[in-house]
């Protein structure tokens, strides 16, 4: 029926998405809806977009809160995820950063700052440089109690704060990756949109806000269109949710794009493929919002949601499924370059002595109370090395070096496709 919706090479299954069974193919993108939803729920997450890219590289688009359980559900390390995109700051696009900063700080980003990107706004206190600040205020406890660990750039945020008037301005040229942004209209300035460029492939996720000209104009031509969507369900949205009719109709007209908006924006801009997100995802809204959108838009269309939906991207083909997320999961090691043949751990900064009084300790049952006749493991209640601790990588065990080094062997295989690509035949 739609030309291009096919499945892209190398999926092992057309039906389904399992986390950590395929790799994204050189010339391939690779879109999760980690989040979808304004309010949090078992089967929803708020709002968050990973994308991975064939060179190794991914983008964290908005990180709403309980988003992270699903990217360790979907077999991602912590310290893979270092790159995030705020759209605005309300906080169900935001909501897990803190957990994020402190947690992927332990699990491994030891050699790189968490990079944030996001919007001015009118005044500083409104802009992104603002939140981190009083992000990492809230933290002082936790992060100065996690500093008995190695933390390295673990701390460290570097923040780009862009002018959220400045319309198509860049925010992002690195590795062949380009990302611009424009400004939203969702009833405070400093709310943003993004459109992520690589390798002749375009991605565009609006965030929140009313229908805009500008979003025609910057999304069009997109290989795959993003926005969020509201249907024209107040009064029955009302009775489901138990929200007074006028403060749903309030909220949609002045935050939010209508289901028949999405569509119109999606018939001006005509993309490849068309998804709406951060919504509800009910039997009693899901044909509704297809009836809305249909009004204009004709083309490829999927919802980014439930949680898990995954879009693989080519410049041939595109193809949607369901991911299979454990309820369950085991968290992926961290991932390590070891370009220079070697993992480094960074000394802890402080040990326990300086940061906690003695008395609490001594408080300390002894081992030898609680383990059984017989048993008593090794106890490491300092740290062992004075300095760095230097692991070359061939003393490393093979199972340890092969698991966090698996995303450095996709780069390095990346580069050697891009090497065999520009290499004189013969």
């Amino acid at each position: 029926m739609f030309g291009g919706i096919n499945p892209t090479p190398g999926l092992v299954s057309a039906a389904n998405w399992f986390p950590r069974t395929e790799e994204v193919g050189p010339g391939e993108l690779r879109i999760t809806f980690m989040g979808s939803a304004p309010f949090i729920r078992p089967g929803q997450m708020n709002t968050s977009i990973f994308i991975e890219l064939g060179s190794g590289e991914n983008f964290v688009f908005d990180l709403g809160e309980g988003s992270v359980a699903n990217y360790i559900s979907a077999g991602l390390a912590l310290n893979q995820l270092d790159k995030i995109f705020i759209t605005h700051l309300h906080v169900d696009h935001f909501g897990a950063l803190p957990w994020l900063y402190m947690f992927g700080g332990w699990a491994g980003r030891w050699h790189k700052p968490l990079r944030v990107f996001g919007p001015s706004g009118r005044s500083p206190e409104f802009g992104t440089a603002h939140m981190v600040e009083g992000m990492k205020q809230m933290l002082t406890w936790h992060r100065d109690a996690f500093s008995v660990f190695p933390v390295g750039q673990g701390h460290d945020v570097d923040v780009t704060e862009f002018d959220f008037r400045d319309n198509g301005g860049v925010c992002y040229d690195e590795n062949g990756v380009k990302i611009i942004h424009w400004q939203r209209s969702h009833a405070k300035d400093g709310a943003s949109a993004y459109r992520l460029e690589w390798n002749g492939l375009r991605v565009v996720w609006t965030g929140d806000g009313r229908p805009s000209q500008l979003d025609a104009q910057f999304a069009a031509g997109a290989d795959v269109y993003i926005t969020e969507t509201q249907p024209e369900l107040c009064a029955i949205s009302s009775g489901v949710q138990g929200v007074p009719p006028f403060l749903g109709r309030y909220t949609l007209d002045t935050h939010h794009t209508p289901g028949y908006a999405a569509g119109y924006v999606a018939q001006r801009a005509s993309p490849r493929l068309f998804m709406t997100t951060h919504m509800p995802f009910d039997p009693y809204i899901n044909a509704e919002t297809v009836a809305e959108v249909r009004q204009h838009w004709k083309g490829p269309f999927h919802f980014g949601a439930p949680d898990g939906i995954v879009v693989n991207v080519t410049k041939d083909d595109i193809w949607v499924r369901e991911g299979v997320l454990p309820d369950y999961p085991n968290a992926r090691a961290p991932q390590f370059d070891f370009d220079d043949g070697q993992l480094v751990v960074p000394h802890p900064p402080a040990s326990r002595a300086e940061i906690q009084e003695p008395f609490i300790r001594g408080q300390e049952i002894n081992p030898d109370e609680y383990y059984p006749e017989g048993y008593h493991p090794q106890l490491l209640p300092e740290w062992p090395v004075k300095s760095d601790l230097v692991v070359p990588l061939e003393t490393l065990p093979a199972a340890m070096a092969h698991s966090m080094g698996a995303a450095w062997r996709h780069r390095q295989a990346y580069k050697k496709h891009l090497a065999d690509l520009t290499a004189p035949d013969g």
